[in-house]
């Protein structure tokens, strides 16, 4: 694997690094606005609901734009979980992605772990079959801090050609009252592209009825977006 770096992308993660340090060193519903997910499921008989208003993605004068954005939870019991994900791309008037699976969790004090899997369904008429995504999570949770690690593999056949490999990510959170910073870490290797490779930040902001997410990631090599940007809303029901 090659890592080009140039002088635009390392003035980049200059200043992801700064808007780290000025976040400061802040729970776990780590999935959006992070590509990290957490070891933890959303609770027995309740409802998690995400919206993204925006995500963008700009490579150079190029730029692409998903939204709306979709992610749907249901708890079954306090370690399973059922969940969707789905994304619209305005510009090709056409869904994006959308996918549907399960998450198990156990926690072990201070240590959970866990295994997420999606289907990888197929959106669009020219993609056959359907593919699937899975990873090993890992959530270290302390008062001041929380790791959390994802690894796992896909395969993909949706495209034009098949496309296998693996992903891998670390995402540290900082919790501060209501507001939850974190800094994340992302790769991801396939046969069918070059490695990606992202830094990001990402703010979660506890409001009475809603959480407000967003994040920023730059690319750190040349196979990857310059900068990404989402905003999304998150709302959380119990149920009986």
């Amino acid at each position: 694997m090659t890592f080009a770096f140039d002088a635009r992308r390392a003035g980049r993660l200059r200043v992801v690094l700064m808007a780290t340090a000025i976040l400061g060193a802040s729970s776990a519903l780590a999935f959006p606005p992070y590509k990290t997910t957490d070891a933890e499921t959303a609770g027995a008989n309740a409802v998690e609901f995400r919206l993204g208003l925006l995500e963008i993605e700009k490579t150079g004068s190029d730029s692409e734009r998903q939204t709306p954005l979709a992610n749907l939870n249901f708890g079954v019991g306090p370690h399973f979980e059922i969940s969707s994900e789905l994304e619209y791309t305005p510009d090709d008037d056409q869904l994006g992605d959308a996918a549907v699976g399960f998450k198990w969790a156990a926690p072990r004090g201070g240590l959970s772990l866990g295994v997420e899997t999606l289907t990888l369904l197929p959106v669009q008429s020219a993609q056959a079959g359907a593919g699937i995504e899975s990873q090993f999570l890992v959530s270290i949770m302390r008062e001041r801090w929380q790791i959390h690690g994802n690894a796992g593999f896909f395969n993909d056949p949706r495209g034009e050609e098949v496309e296998r490999g693996w992903r891998g990510s670390v995402l540290a959170e900082f919790p501060q009252d209501r507001l939850r910073p974190g800094v994340e870490l992302f790769v991801r290797d396939g046969n069918a592209a070059a490695t990606e490779m992202q830094i990001g930040v990402g703010l979660i902001a506890s409001l009475r009825r809603v959480e407000i997410r967003t994040g920023l990631h730059v690319g750190l090599n040349d196979a990857t977006p310059d900068v990404e940007a989402n905003v999304w809303l998150s709302w959380k029901w119990q149920r009986g």
